[in-house]
């Protein structure tokens, strides 16, 4: 069975922050969402990687992903989900296909439209997970995240 994640209103609210302020209704912008190992169906953290993004895509900085990976290791905390804004539709395009952060079975990737700028929620995003088999697939977002 796939992992249900629980995430506070505070923790949603603070991803649209980042987004609207970094992706000024322009621009993509990416954050990720971390647990603890020892709480792992929890979100409890928001990282805002360091990236380079225009009106289709991002580039997260290199240096600053080798850093995070040893500070993921050292705070004993993994990343469960990415999230990005889309300019329009929510959909996980080609690129996001094939550039997630996680390369693993069961990581979700959640697409937020109109790069963050309408109501703060779940309405027309899209939530795809990474299978077993290396594809993307559209899950439920109701089903795979809950609103504590």
């Amino acid at each position: 069975m796939s992992s249900r994640y629980q995430l506070s209103h505070q923790i949603l609210s603070e991803t649209f922050a980042h987004c609207r302020q970094c992706g000024r209704g322009a621009r993509e912008c990416q954050v990720l969402w971390l647990s603890p190992w020892s709480a792992p169906d929890t979100i409890t953290k928001i990282v805002h990687p360091r990236h380079a993004a225009n009106y289709g895509g991002i580039d997260v900085d290199s240096r600053w992903l080798h850093q995070f990976w040893q500070t993921l290791a050292q705070e004993k905390y993994g990343v469960r989900i990415q999230i990005h804004t889309h300019p329009g539709e929510a959909f996980h395009s080609a690129t996001d296909d094939a550039f997630p952060i996680i390369h693993a079975a069961g990581f979700l990737s959640l697409v937020i439209p109109d790069f963050a700028q309408g109501p703060i929620g779940f309405n027309g995003a899209f939530l795809a997970e990474l299978g077993a088999d290396g594809c993307w697939q559209e899950v439920s977002v109701l089903e795979r995240l809950l609103l504590v």
